[in-house]
Protein backbone atom coordinates (compact mmCIF):
# COMPACT_ATOMS: atom_id res chain seq x y z
CA UNK A 1 0.00 0.00 0.00
CA UNK A 2 1.30 3.44 -0.89
CA UNK A 3 2.20 5.87 1.86
CA UNK A 4 -0.44 8.36 0.76
CA UNK A 5 -3.15 5.69 0.86
CA UNK A 6 -2.39 4.73 4.46
CA UNK A 7 -3.09 8.20 5.84
CA UNK A 8 -6.12 8.88 3.65
CA UNK A 9 -8.07 5.67 2.94
CA UNK A 10 -10.63 5.59 0.13
CA UNK A 11 -13.56 5.27 2.53
CA UNK A 12 -12.63 8.67 4.02
CA UNK A 13 -12.07 10.36 0.66
CA UNK A 14 -14.21 13.51 0.27
CA UNK A 15 -14.20 13.20 -3.53
CA UNK A 16 -15.57 9.66 -3.31
CA UNK A 17 -18.26 11.08 -1.03
CA UNK A 18 -19.26 13.63 -3.66
CA UNK A 19 -19.33 10.97 -6.38
CA UNK A 20 -21.51 8.72 -4.20
CA UNK A 21 -23.90 11.58 -3.41
CA UNK A 22 -24.41 12.25 -7.12
CA UNK A 23 -24.64 8.88 -8.89
CA UNK A 24 -24.92 8.78 -12.65
CA UNK A 25 -28.50 8.01 -13.80
CA UNK A 26 -27.31 5.15 -16.03
CA UNK A 27 -25.04 2.28 -15.13
CA UNK A 28 -21.78 2.42 -17.08
CA UNK A 29 -21.70 0.30 -20.23
CA UNK A 30 -18.78 -2.12 -20.71
CA UNK A 31 -17.13 0.28 -23.14
CA UNK A 32 -17.91 3.91 -22.40
CA UNK A 33 -17.75 5.30 -25.92
CA UNK A 34 -18.88 2.32 -28.02
CA UNK A 35 -21.99 1.02 -26.29
CA UNK A 36 -24.05 4.19 -25.99
CA UNK A 37 -24.70 7.33 -27.99
CA UNK A 38 -22.34 10.13 -26.92
CA UNK A 39 -25.06 12.77 -27.14
CA UNK A 40 -27.34 11.04 -24.64
CA UNK A 41 -24.47 10.22 -22.36
CA UNK A 42 -23.13 13.75 -22.26
CA UNK A 43 -26.40 15.56 -21.70
CA UNK A 44 -27.43 13.41 -18.77
CA UNK A 45 -24.05 13.94 -17.11
CA UNK A 46 -25.05 17.44 -15.97
CA UNK A 47 -26.76 17.41 -12.60
CA UNK A 48 -30.28 18.92 -12.87
CA UNK A 49 -30.44 22.17 -10.92
CA UNK A 50 -33.23 20.85 -8.71
CA UNK A 51 -31.11 17.86 -7.66
CA UNK A 52 -28.16 19.92 -6.45
CA UNK A 53 -28.09 19.95 -2.66
CA UNK A 54 -24.73 21.05 -1.19
CA UNK A 55 -25.64 19.55 2.18
CA UNK A 56 -25.62 16.03 0.69
CA UNK A 57 -21.91 15.92 1.47
CA UNK A 58 -19.73 17.01 4.34
CA UNK A 59 -18.28 19.50 3.73
CA UNK A 60 -20.90 20.84 1.34
CA UNK A 61 -20.21 20.55 -2.39
CA UNK A 62 -21.27 22.55 -5.43
CA UNK A 63 -21.45 20.02 -8.24
CA UNK A 64 -21.42 20.88 -11.92
CA UNK A 65 -20.96 17.48 -13.58
CA UNK A 66 -21.69 13.90 -12.50
CA UNK A 67 -20.62 11.71 -15.42
CA UNK A 68 -20.06 7.99 -15.57
CA UNK A 69 -16.36 8.27 -14.89
CA UNK A 70 -15.82 11.96 -14.10
CA UNK A 71 -17.27 14.46 -11.63
CA UNK A 72 -16.67 18.23 -11.46
CA UNK A 73 -17.33 20.57 -8.54
CA UNK A 74 -16.12 23.87 -7.15
CA UNK A 75 -13.06 23.84 -4.92
CA UNK A 76 -14.16 24.68 -1.37
CA UNK A 77 -10.84 26.49 -0.80
CA UNK A 78 -10.51 28.29 -4.13
CA UNK A 79 -7.47 30.22 -5.25
CA UNK A 80 -9.88 32.55 -7.06
CA UNK A 81 -13.58 32.53 -7.95
CA UNK A 82 -14.53 29.82 -10.41
CA UNK A 83 -11.77 27.41 -9.30
CA UNK A 84 -13.13 24.05 -10.50
CA UNK A 85 -12.01 20.51 -9.69
CA UNK A 86 -12.46 17.68 -12.20
CA UNK A 87 -12.02 14.25 -10.61
CA UNK A 88 -12.43 10.60 -11.47
CA UNK A 89 -15.64 9.10 -10.11
CA UNK A 90 -13.85 5.99 -8.87
CA UNK A 91 -11.07 6.24 -6.32
CA UNK A 92 -7.85 6.47 -8.32
CA UNK A 93 -4.86 7.91 -6.52
CA UNK A 94 -2.66 8.94 -9.46
CA UNK A 95 -3.16 9.52 -13.18
CA UNK A 96 -1.28 6.29 -13.82
CA UNK A 97 -4.08 4.44 -11.99
CA UNK A 98 -6.82 5.65 -14.36
CA UNK A 99 -8.47 3.29 -16.82
CA UNK A 100 -8.48 4.08 -20.52
CA UNK A 101 -12.24 4.82 -20.41
CA UNK A 102 -11.75 7.23 -17.51
CA UNK A 103 -8.90 8.95 -19.34
CA UNK A 104 -11.02 9.27 -22.47
CA UNK A 105 -13.94 10.80 -20.58
CA UNK A 106 -11.58 13.13 -18.71
CA UNK A 107 -10.05 14.19 -22.02
CA UNK A 108 -13.52 14.86 -23.44
CA UNK A 109 -14.57 17.08 -20.55
CA UNK A 110 -11.43 19.09 -19.75
CA UNK A 111 -11.69 21.32 -22.87
CA UNK A 112 -15.45 21.82 -22.39
CA UNK A 113 -15.08 22.65 -18.70
CA UNK A 114 -12.18 24.98 -19.46
CA UNK A 115 -14.44 26.94 -21.80
CA UNK A 116 -17.16 26.92 -19.16
CA UNK A 117 -14.83 28.32 -16.49
CA UNK A 118 -13.55 30.97 -18.88
CA UNK A 119 -17.05 32.07 -19.93
CA UNK A 120 -18.59 32.08 -16.46
CA UNK A 121 -15.69 33.98 -14.87
CA UNK A 122 -15.09 36.17 -17.94
CA UNK A 123 -11.37 35.33 -17.65
CA UNK A 124 -9.55 34.35 -20.83
CA UNK A 125 -6.49 32.68 -19.25
CA UNK A 126 -6.39 29.77 -16.84
CA UNK A 127 -4.20 27.05 -15.38
CA UNK A 128 -4.89 23.34 -15.46
CA UNK A 129 -2.93 21.72 -12.64
CA UNK A 130 -2.73 18.08 -11.59
CA UNK A 131 -0.51 16.64 -8.84
CA UNK A 132 0.50 13.00 -8.27
CA UNK A 133 1.69 11.96 -4.82
CA UNK A 134 2.47 13.70 -1.54
CA UNK A 135 5.90 14.94 -2.64
CA UNK A 136 4.21 16.51 -5.67
CA UNK A 137 1.86 18.42 -3.32
CA UNK A 138 -1.17 16.18 -3.84
CA UNK A 139 -3.32 16.97 -0.81
CA UNK A 140 -6.32 14.74 -1.56
CA UNK A 141 -5.05 11.39 -2.87
CA UNK A 142 -7.74 11.04 -5.52
CA UNK A 143 -7.05 11.98 -9.15
CA UNK A 144 -8.26 15.51 -9.81
CA UNK A 145 -7.46 18.37 -12.14
CA UNK A 146 -7.69 22.01 -11.07
CA UNK A 147 -9.04 24.50 -13.59
CA UNK A 148 -8.04 27.87 -12.15
CA UNK A 149 -8.87 31.20 -13.80
CA UNK A 150 -6.05 33.76 -14.00
CA UNK A 151 -7.69 37.20 -13.70
CA UNK A 152 -5.90 40.06 -15.41
CA UNK A 153 -6.34 42.39 -12.44
CA UNK A 154 -6.67 41.16 -8.92
CA UNK A 155 -3.97 42.81 -6.78
CA UNK A 156 -4.63 40.71 -3.69
CA UNK A 157 -3.37 37.54 -5.41
CA UNK A 158 -0.02 39.03 -6.45
CA UNK A 159 1.59 37.83 -3.23
CA UNK A 160 0.14 34.35 -3.54
CA UNK A 161 1.93 31.41 -5.05
CA UNK A 162 0.66 30.62 -8.54
CA UNK A 163 2.51 27.32 -8.56
CA UNK A 164 -0.82 25.90 -7.25
CA UNK A 165 1.00 23.28 -5.21
CA UNK A 166 -0.59 22.24 -1.95
CA UNK A 167 -3.16 24.28 -0.09
CA UNK A 168 -1.38 27.61 -0.44
CA UNK A 169 -3.20 30.79 0.58
CA UNK A 170 -6.87 30.21 -0.07
CA UNK A 171 -10.20 31.57 1.04
CA UNK A 172 -13.22 29.47 1.98
CA UNK A 173 -15.91 29.30 -0.68
CA UNK A 174 -18.95 31.43 0.12
CA UNK A 175 -22.00 29.13 -0.08
CA UNK A 176 -24.29 31.62 -1.77
CA UNK A 177 -21.64 32.48 -4.33
CA UNK A 178 -20.81 28.80 -4.79
CA UNK A 179 -24.44 27.96 -5.58
CA UNK A 180 -24.66 30.84 -8.05
CA UNK A 181 -21.41 30.03 -9.86
CA UNK A 182 -22.07 26.27 -10.02
CA UNK A 183 -25.55 26.92 -11.41
CA UNK A 184 -24.15 29.22 -14.08
CA UNK A 185 -21.50 26.62 -14.93
CA UNK A 186 -24.14 23.91 -15.35
CA UNK A 187 -26.13 26.17 -17.67
CA UNK A 188 -23.04 27.03 -19.69
CA UNK A 189 -21.95 23.37 -19.84
CA UNK A 190 -25.32 22.39 -21.28
CA UNK A 191 -24.77 24.92 -24.05
CA UNK A 192 -21.22 23.69 -24.67
CA UNK A 193 -22.36 20.08 -24.91
CA UNK A 194 -25.18 20.92 -27.28
CA UNK A 195 -22.76 22.87 -29.44
CA UNK A 196 -20.09 20.14 -29.35
CA UNK A 197 -22.51 17.34 -30.08
CA UNK A 198 -24.81 19.18 -32.46
CA UNK A 199 -27.83 18.73 -30.21
CA UNK A 200 -30.59 21.25 -30.86
CA UNK A 201 -32.37 20.83 -27.53
CA UNK A 202 -32.19 18.94 -24.25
Amino acid sequence: MREIDTHFPAEACPFCGIAAAYPHPSSPPPSLWKKQDEKEMSLEDIVPDGDVQPERTQPGSFVVLAGRGVVAFLDILPMVGGHLLVATRNHRVKVSDMTSDEAQEMGFYLPLLSRVVSKVTNVSDWNIVQNNGARAAQVVPHVHFHIIPRPATKPEIKSRSWTMFGRGQRDELDEEEGARVAGEMRRCLREEIKRAKGVSKL
